[in-house]
Formats: structure tokens, C-alpha cells, sequence
């Protein structure tokens, strides 16, 4: 008798043992899975975040290129406009001198 009790108790905490192991196996597992979904949404979020800077930045450049582009526009309208007003001043210089010639052969 004293046999079979002993066998039964042994019996007994080997099964308890057995579920205590798979609990505490049952407990790592779903602490790994969390901590791994935890990692993958880091991940995704960083991600999410290096794209939209990258995107920011894309815009920034293509701003600051039309901007380049709309003041060289503007230097060449200026230019333009320059080069057309120097033509003018010297049209007048010319006539000026002509006149200037034209009365000083008069006298």
C-alpha cells in the first residue's frame, strides 16, 4: 500500500510538474509573439516615417528647383529688358550726336 501511495504522489507531481512546464511554455510563447508583433509594428512604423521624410524632402528639392527656375526667369527677363534699354540709350546717343554734328556743320 505504502507503494502505491508513494507511486501516486510521485505520479501526481510529475503530472503538475508537467503542467507547470507547459504553462510557463504556453506563457514565453505568447510573450515572444508580443514582443515580435510589437517589433514588426516599430518596424513598419519607422518605415512609414523614413518614407514620408523622403517624401518631404523630394518636395523640398522640387520646390527649391522652381524656385532656381523662376529667378533665372526673372535674371533673364532682366536682362532682356536691360540689353532693350541700352539699345534705346544708344539709338538716342546716336541721334544726338548726329543732331550735334548737324548743327555744328551749320554754323
Amino acid at each position: 500500500m505504502k507503494k502505491i501511495a508513494t507511486l501516486s504522489l510521485v505520479l501526481a507531481a510529475s503530472l503538475s510538474l508537467a503542467a507547470c512546464s507547459q504553462k510557463a511554455t504556453d506563457e514565453s510563447a505568447n510573450a515572444a509573439d508580443a514582443m515580435a508583433t510589437e517589433a514588426v509594428a516599430g518596424a513598419e512604423n519607422a518605415a512609414d516615417a523614413s518614407m514620408e521624410a523622403m517624401g518631404n524632402a523630394t518636395d523640398a528639392m522640387a520646390n527649391g528647383a522652381d524656385a532656381m527656375a523662376a529667378g533665372a526667369d526673372a535674371m533673364a527677363n532682366g536682362a532682356d529688358a536691360m540689353k532693350e534699354k541700352a539699345g534705346e540709350m544708344a539709338k538716342e546717343g546716336a541721334e544726338s550726336a548726329v543732331d550735334a554734328a548737324a548743327d555744328a556743320m551749320k554754323k
